[in-house]
């Protein structure tokens, strides 16, 4: 099976490019704070010149249905990834305005509430995948912190059935291999383990992610 790679938190042109063109099959965009954040505007002056093929994802931290919505219009996204927040029935508002086009990841950091939250989310006709993330204090993502990856096996990414499950967090061109072969996930996300700084890619990491990821393909 192969397995879906998204290299996130890109901030030009430049990055986006060189996750297609590394074999990506996605690329993210963040829209809330951090040091990544980046605007609707640049990324609609980014998504016209990326391959059709790619996916362009547009990442959201408590945000309401009409600023995703507008987001998903100007800027060309294929996807939303949504942290946290936001009313119930989010996912529904999205999936009536754009259909099945658009995917919707739901993030969930692994921990003692992991396994309701799966639950949450499995219960959700309109979820497409749920990415597993670790968290810290202040940050929802983009952490450069692994989770358990053993006691994640031996629960939530042993229990699922329905949704694909796309782990994320500390991940490296190092550790994506053993990462792969510990959770068997449909999907993998990667940000600061493929940057030289915050927001800036570092072209041999994404290119070696992209290549170790592969390598444990099924």
């Amino acid at each position: 099976m192969s397995l879906w790679v998204k290299i996130c938190g890109n901030t030009s042109l430049a990055d986006a490019r060189l996750a297609a063109d590394a074999g990506a099959d996605a690329v993210g965009f963040v829209f809330a704070p951090s040091p990544r954040r980046i605007t609707p505007e640049q990324v609609a002056a980014i998504t016209p010149h990326l391959p059709a093929s790619i996916e362009k994802i547009g990442v959201f931290v408590d945000a309401d249905f009409s600023t995703i919505a507008d987001a998903v219009e100007r800027a060309g996204l294929t996807g939303v990834q949504l942290h946290s927040g936001g009313p119930d029935d989010l996912s529904a508002q999205l999936r009536g305005r754009f259909g099945r086009g658009l995917r919707i990841l739901r993030v969930i950091h692994f921990g003692e509430d992991a396994g309701r939250q799966l639950h949450t989310a499995r219960a959700d006709a309109d979820i497409d995948a749920v990415l597993v993330d670790s968290r810290t204090a202040t940050a929802v993502g983009g952490t450069g912190i692994t989770f358990d990856w053993k006691a994640a096996r031996a629960s939530i990414f042993s229990r699922e059935s329905r949704l694909k499950l796309i782990a994320a967090g500390g991940l490296t061109p190092a550790n994506v291999a053993e990462a792969i072969a510990t959770l068997d996930p449909w999907g993998v996300d990667v940000v600061s383990g493929v940057e030289s700084s915050p927001g800036h890619k570092d072209a041999a990491k994404v290119r070696a992610f992209v290549i170790h990821a592969r390598s444990r393909e099924r």
